[in-house]
């Protein structure tokens, strides 16, 4: 059994920890309160500029823009979102292991594919197993603005441009609420849901008026709209963080308070062990002396 000075110890660093974790807890909660109002602010552009999308790319006359068309496939982008630090959860994890698992099911070489990361967990687990990536960046803000993530989503619609891959998907985490969120796979580019959209409904385009031509706006917005998509699943993404690393922090202080209220009851039951022992050594004492 431990002695009463060890189990001391544990209770006395358990108690810091939890302290730490606590403190943990309520930052990234007032932080989640800030991204998901940053996340809800952003809707409303994406939605406008998707809209209008919707009715330039709907005329018909845009059929052969290279961003809306879909190609054989050679090769395929993958963005990953994830975060630079841990204490999370499986926040990092998840998003990984969906990636890591589609691309060896999908891809016998690495040619096949090229990965983007948005994030030092991701950098750091496909670097490490030789993956192919294209593209990272880290150090994003809790907060993050546009300005940067702007080269890599730029980069981004321009390689798929070039032909360096010929579709791109995003994972990400969605956030749901503060206790949950759930994987997310989209597609990129092609933006081939425009025209499909196009074809089983009738667009109204009598409140836009278009000045230059469509395809000049289109040349425009287009890169806009998938950039706009890109840094509208990093916001999400973020608040899905910031969520996760608070149950997380909630999670590692209730179990710190479980095992420090196991650390007392096994101290004082070794200290009245101890005290029994001296009262009985003090009796025997007393008894041998008579």
């Amino acid at each position: 059994m431990a002695s009463l000075i060890d189990i001391k110890q544990r209770i006395t660093s358990t108690r810091k920890t939890s302290q730490i974790t606590k403190a943990m807890q309520m930052v990234s909660a007032a932080k989640l309160g800030r991204a998901e109002s940053n996340a809800r602010s952003y809707e409303p552009y994406v939605s406008k500029i998707k809209d209008v999308v919707t009715h330039v790319a709907g005329t018909g006359n845009s059929s052969d823009h290279p961003m809306l068309v879909s190609r054989p496939v050679h090769r395929t982008g993958y963005i990953v979102l994830t975060s630079d630090t841990g204490l999370a959860g499986s926040y990092n994890s998840s998003v990984i292991k969906e990636v890591f698992q589609e691309i060896n099911k999908k891809h016998t070489s690495s040619d096949e594919y090229a990965i983007i990361t948005v994030g030092r967990s991701a950098r750091d687990f496909f670097k490490a197993r030789q993956m192919n990536v294209v593209l990272e960046v880290q150090g994003i803000t809790d907060h993050p603005i546009f300005a940067e993530i702007k080269d890599i989503a730029s980069n981004t619609v321009q390689m798929f441009e070039d032909g360096v891959y010929d579709e791109v998907f995003i994972y990400y985490n969605h956030h749901i609420n503060s206790i949950s969120s759930e994987l997310r796979k989209e597609q990129l580019l092609p933006l081939t849901e425009f025209h499909e959209k196009g074809q089983e409904t009738d667009v109204d385009l009598t409140t836009y008026e278009f000045e230059p031509s469509e395809q000049e706006i289109l040349e425009v917005l287009l890169p806009q709209y998938v950039e706009s998509l890109i840094f509208g699943a990093l916001l999400d993404a973020k608040a899905a963080e910031h969520a996760a690393r608070m149950t997380a922090m909630r999670s590692a202080t209730d179990n710190a308070s479980d095992l420090i209220s196991d650390l007392s009851l096994q101290y004082n039951r070794a200290r009245q062990a101890a005290i029994t022992q001296e009262i009985t050594e003090i009796v025997g004492g007393a008894a041998a002396l008579e």
